[in-house]
């Protein structure tokens, strides 16, 4: 392959073997070389590339010479694309990236412009694709220490939390927070990433106390982790400039810090997770006001990123706080555009809105309302695999129906509730994972 490149860019040059060899080499051995007989050394290549007008690293590898700084500034353009909301945008700027990097064999390249569909395809509820994505920039990196691998670990686990496969998540997650801490890969942002995802599924599950706790150890480690848009803007900048002057090596050295800036922007949507616990915990407490004060913080960060589905899944809750403030109009002026959301994008959380809407209706006196409300939540909530909440929302309905007197109907949904009180996996976890040195 280097002796075709020789000869084709000698020929659109219009030099002679001769030309090209002399003085530090033979017109027999441009020949050889070009017939594949030999492999130039470095000195051999550094030569040719001089006189070839092009450089040693595109000489003997094919690539052009900006080809990886283009890429990496590319890959921050489409980060920073998706980091303000334009995910479709963003969705098409990675692909052609992973293209360009597939055609020049850049593993590195391609494992970040598949992470980049992978969180595009998060925002947009294409569940399926995210965690094809996830699962294809893994393997990429499969050979890389797990920090390195653990945004992909994240992205697979979050699409699973959304599609209500809340059980296995915490497996994936909890397996490679254990994996850092016995490997003794005490990464923050690593840490921070994966405990904030977890919170979710831990509370979905029940499981309280571990939700406290990863919100705890994510707010600890919180501080060790910088993400400050203005140095990544002039990271971004310099880099350009440094690039226009043909000083690669300076403009990769100004996009790598760029890009890891862009990538803790992502931190945002994760620590606005922990503001929810803590809205959560308060509101658990009966410290309403300050829980309500968390939540709204939670959600402003998740709407200004456009993340959809997580913005819904504060909005929940903060509801839930406002009717137990006696708020309920404002409450259920909040609810009403989460019961559109369908099946595949969100039914959690419409199940999650519906259940509310039916005790306001029920704390109103309206019992017909209620329980169409407690019916269709039930529903939402069996199709997405959610079991968490099920038990109660059981309990709701058959305490509603027994209250009008339909006994039985109010049986049959008391004996629903415990079937999936005692489904596997929906109340019992393995051992939690072994917090880090912080």
């Amino acid at each position: 392959m280097i002796g075709r490149r020789v000869q084709r860019l000698r020929t659109e040059l219009g030099l002679t073997q001769r030309q090209l060899a002399e003085p530090a080499y033979t017109p027999a051995y441009v020949s050889t070389l070009e017939s594949g007989k030999v492999r130039p050394s470095d000195a051999a290549l550094r030569h040719l590339a001089e006189r070839l007008g092009t450089t040693y690293e595109e000489l003997a590898t094919g690539r052009p010479a900006r080809l990886l700084t283009e890429l990496r500034l590319g890959l921050t353009d489409a980060q920073r694309a998706l980091a303000t909301g334009e995910a479709d945008e963003a969705a098409v700027r990675f692909r052609r990236l992973l293209t360009e990097a597939e055609l020049h064999h850049l593993d590195e390249e391609r494992a970040e412009a598949l992470l980049g569909l992978g969180d595009c395809a998060l925002e947009t509820g294409e569940l399926a694709d995210a965690v094809r994505h996830f699962e294809s920039s893994e393997r990429l990196l499969a050979a890389e220490p797990l920090p390195r691998r653990v945004r992909a670990v994240r992205g697979r686990a979050v699409a699973h939390i959304l599609a209500g496969e809340l059980r296995y998540a915490c497996y994936v997650l909890e397996s490679a927070i254990d994996e850092l801490g016995t490997s003794g890969l005490v990464d923050p942002e690593a840490l921070v990433l994966l405990y904030a995802a977890i919170i979710g599924p831990y509370l979905d599950m029940g499981a309280q106390a571990r939700a406290a706790r990863a919100a705890e150890l994510a707010l600890a480690l919180a501080p060790q982790v910088s993400d400050p848009a203005l140095v990544a803007g002039m990271h971004r900048q310099v880099a350009r400039t440094f690039l226009a002057g043909g000083r690669l090596a300076d403009a990769d050295a100004s996009l790598a810090k760029a890009q890891s800036i862009y990538r803790q922007l992502r931190l945002r949507t994760d620590l606005a997770h922990c503001h929810w616990m803590r809205g959560y915990v308060y509101a658990q407490e009966g410290r309403l006001d300050r829980a309500e004060r968390e939540l709204r913080t939670a959600r402003d960060m998740l709407a200004a990123k456009r993340a959809a589905l997580f913005t819904a899944q504060v909005e929940v809750e903060l509801a839930d706080v406002l009717r137990r403030l006696g708020r309920h109009e404002e409450a259920m002026a909040l609810l009403a555009p989460l019961t559109e959301l369908g099946d595949q994008h969100g039914a959690v959380h419409a199940g999650g809105a519906h259940r509310l809407l039916g005790l306001i209706r029920e704390e109103q006196g309206d019992g017909e309302a209620a329980e169409e409300h407690y019916v269709t939540a039930l529903g939402l909530l069996e199709r997405s695999g959610a079991s968490g909440d099920l038990a109660d929302l059981c309990r709701l309905l058959g305490d509603l129906l027994r209250r009008t007197g339909r006994v039985e109907a109010a049986m049959d949904a008391y004996r629903t509730g415990l079937g999936h009180r005692a489904a596997p996996g929906t109340t019992t976890l393995g051992p939690a994972p072994l917090p880090p040195r912080i």
